[in-house]
């Protein structure tokens, strides 16, 4: 409205200017003609014998007819209108565009209404002219808002989810009655938060961005894009050189609550959301990432770090990959033994095999200790386990006790803090005081959970507790590589 506004006066302002000239142009002929004419009357009468008698006349008559008029008009109410009081400075601002310096009290966001709430829901209706209507229309009586709509069609109805700032005081269960009496079947609601409130497209897009960037990233894409489901990244051969059956066809597989698509890398990649089917928008949505992932290859951010340590060495910390195998081998072999059971707490035999699992991004990201001649130090690892967090960390022995593991776990909570994770764990062992000095000094809330000598230590990101893990026993480790530390 703004700018047809702004069109029109502009328009109205040309055209002024083309006719001025033309007016000005009339207004010049008429002058000259009234001087003609009356140049003309003052002759014949100036002339004539009775001609100063007639011009006062004419004046006088001219002031009699003024004034009889000033009086009617005053008589009978006919003067124009006086203009209202008003704020002269508002009046130039309000003419100019400009505002106030103080700007009267606007609406607030709710209407007025008091504290409000977001929320995710999702329900089925039918396929039928009015059915959206009338669920629109209870929404409204229940003074509840409709910031963002998606339909799902489905063969025997439509799934529509929206995103709903309504009252704080409405509970979830009277939404939902409402809901279900306007026809929604299947109704699904949870809270929101500011993260939902950007748009579909823009969402996917970001998310399909930072999985371009890094391939670690596709697991939390498919997560934040799917809403909580657990992923799991099974390979197609175990630990243990067994085949694990995880394979999924081309085009993928969708049943409900689960979808199974195909890893690039070899296996599967499994989603699973409780209570919730997967549509097919959701299903094309993910496939289409995991195929852009495909497309793409390994990856790897380039970032380095560079720390010096209390005695004057440097060191850099970077994200490693599979790429790395040769080098994590080689400080396997210059670590002891005992150093190796404090990081697996299992078998050391086959702490050779783990590394291929732990160096992939598609179960988490690595961060690699260097030296400056190039030999690896040090890795910290943050896993992806369903839908928790583990972190894990191994340092050569010659440089452990000069904080490296300290900073390596800093940096590990920071990228759960960036993928949105609401906790991370580390496995351990409870003589490995190493490790629980450095989940102590994160300054965050931990709960601890020790059981047959294995201490599970879990430090909450966020306000919400979590629960604690109990770790795997060694058999099943080799069996499940998610569980594999």
């Amino acid at each position: 409205m703004a700018d047809l506004t702004e069109k029109t006066d502009t328009h109205a302002a040309k055209r002024a200017r083309r006719h001025h000239w033309r007016r000005d142009a009339v207004e010049l002929a008429a002058l000259f003609i009234a001087v003609a004419v009356a140049d003309a009357i003052a002759n014949m009468i100036g002339h004539g014998p009775d001609g100063p008698f007639l011009l006062v006349a004419s004046a006088t008559a001219l002031m009699a007819t003024v004034a009889f008029h000033l009086w009617w008009s005053r008589r009978h109410g006919l003067e124009p209108p006086t203009a209202p009081r008003t704020d002269t400075g508002a009046a130039r601002r309000a003419a100019s565009g400009s505002t106030s310096s103080t700007p009267a009290p606007a609406a607030s966001e709710d209407g007025g209404r008091g504290a409000t709430a977001l929320w995710r829901m999702r329900t089925t209706v039918r396929d039928q002219p009015g059915s959206l209507a009338a669920l629109c229309t209870a929404l409204a009586r229940h003074r509840v808002d409709i910031l963002t709509l998606q339909t799902h069609p489905l063969a025997d109805g439509t799934v529509d989810e929206f995103l709903l700032r309504a009252p704080a005081a409405l509970e979830s269960t009277e939404l939902s009655r409402a809901v279900g009496e306007a026809g929604g079947t299947g109704t699904w609601m949870e809270r929101a938060d500011a993260h939902d409130l950007v748009d579909t497209p823009t969402r996917v897009l970001g998310l399909a961005t930072r999985t371009a960037l890094d391939a670690a990233e596709l697991p939390l894409a498919l997560r934040q894009l799917l809403g909580r489901c657990t992923i799991h990244s099974l390979p197609a051969v175990s630990l243990s050189g067994r085949p694990t059956g995880a394979t999924a066809p081309v085009e993928g597989v969708l049943e409900g609550t689960v979808m199974r698509l195909r890893d690039p890398r070899g296996g599967a990649i499994t989603v699973e959301r409780p209570h919730l089917p997967f549509t097919p928008t959701e299903f094309a949505r993910a496939r289409a990432l995991v195929e852009l992932d495909a497309r793409l290859g390994p990856r790897v951010p380039n970032g380095q770090h560079v720390l010096t340590l209390p005695e004057g060495n440097e060191i850099t910390l970077r994200r490693a990959d599979q790429s790395d195998l040769v080098a994590a081998r080689a400080m396997h072999d210059r670590c002891s033994e005992r150093t190796l059971g404090l990081r697996y707490h299992g078998p050391v035999g086959d702490a050779d095999r783990y590394l291929s699992h732990l160096l992939s991004p598609r179960f988490g990201r690595t961060l690699a200790v260097q030296t400056a001649s190039g030999r690896l130090v040090g890795l910290g690892h943050l896993l992806w386990d369903g839908d928790e967090t583990e972190v894990a960390l191994l340092i050569e022995d010659d440089w452990q006790r000069r904080g490296i593991g300290a900073e390596l776990l800093r940096r590990l909570v920071e990228m759960a803090v960036e993928a949105r994770c609401e906790s991370v764990y580390a496995v351990t062992q409870s003589s490995n005081t190493g490790m629980v000095a450095a989940m102590r000094g994160l300054n965050l809330p931990l709960d601890y959970q020790i059981e047959e000598g294995t201490l599970v230590i879990t430090a909450r990101l966020g306000s919400t507790p979590v629960r604690t893990k109990a770790p795997a026993e060694p058999s099943e480790r080799a069996d499940r590589p998610r569980r594999t530390r």
